[in-house]
């Protein structure tokens, strides 16, 4: 150990900021960084830190890459407020309704439910190969906007709130079919709902004291730098490449639960 307040080896140290500069990669092209940061920080914090730890050190360091790629991105694309308030909004009252929800709801049901739903995602970006290539909104009003991206505020928050992985992908999918936005924009979107129900999760994780504070902000760093890269690689490349990304994404994130799946019901 280094010290009481950074509870792993520098070997560890350097294996998490490195998982966490990848992460913020991810997450700034398409979401899902916590498929590499979260398991990273499982393995190599030490058994003994409680859980909450653990999350509330994740949720910092993403809050800072979020932060910084949504930066970088709304200074070279621009934003709808009557798209992107109400998805704000429902995506913090999902994820807080999905919080709560979340202690009555046993996870071995969730995850083969949230696996058969990213199964069909990828089956259906697949065989729409222009989708979401061409940015071409489906709806001129304001209020047929508002209500949709409420509700996909609402369903995302509320995953977000119940389980959590691939919740940038899932705002990223839905603002792509439900709105006609091609990737790159609905990206833009996503980072910025994505911030929200990260704040909220780290501002319950504070007051509670349940965040490695000096591995969080190690890690906050790295995850800065991924993604500013990985925002600007995606700004520089367009709908085409982040829809690529978008996809590696789902087969990660498909492997993930099906293991998990596996595990619960086989291991």
């Amino acid at each position: 150990m280094i010290a009481d307040w950074l509870p792993v080896s520098i070997a560890v140290l350097v294996m998490l900021v490195v998982a966490a500069g990848f992460a913020g990669w991810i997450d700034a092209v398409v979401g899902g960084g916590g498929l590499i940061q979260l398991p990273a920080l499982v393995i190599g914090v030490p058994q003994d830190v409680a859980t909450p730890y653990i999350l509330g050190t994740n949720k910092l360091s993403s809050f800072a890459g979020t932060l910084s790629a949504s930066w970088v991105y709304l200074r070279k694309i621009k934003v709808h407020l009557v798209m992107l308030l109400p998805l704000i909004v429902g995506a913090y009252g999902g994820s807080t309704g999905g919080a709560a929800v979340s202690r009555y709801l046993p996870r071995e049901v969730l995850t083969p439910v949230v696996l058969v739903a990213v199964v069909a995602v990828a089956i259906y970006t697949f065989a729409k190969p222009q989708l979401g290539l061409h940015h071409e909104p489906k709806h001129e009003g304001r209020l047929a906007v508002a209500w949709r991206s409420g509700v996909i505020g609402m369903i995302v928050g509320f995953y977000d709130g119940v389980l959590g992985p691939g919740t940038g992908s899932f705002f990223v999918i839905l603002i792509v079919a439900m709105l006609g936005y091609g990737f790159l924009q609905a990206s833009v979107n996503a980072k910025v709902a994505n911030l929200t129900t990260n704040l909220a999760a780290i501002v319950v994780y504070g007051i509670h004291g349940e965040i490695l504070l000096v591995l969080g902000l190690a890690m906050a760093v790295a995850n800065i730098a991924g993604g500013l890269l990985g925002a600007r690689m995606a700004v520089k490349n367009g709908n085409s490449f982040v829809r690529k990304v978008f996809l590696v994404v789902l087969v990660i994130l498909i492997a993930k639960l099906a293991w998990d799946t596996w595990v619960q019901f086989f291991g």
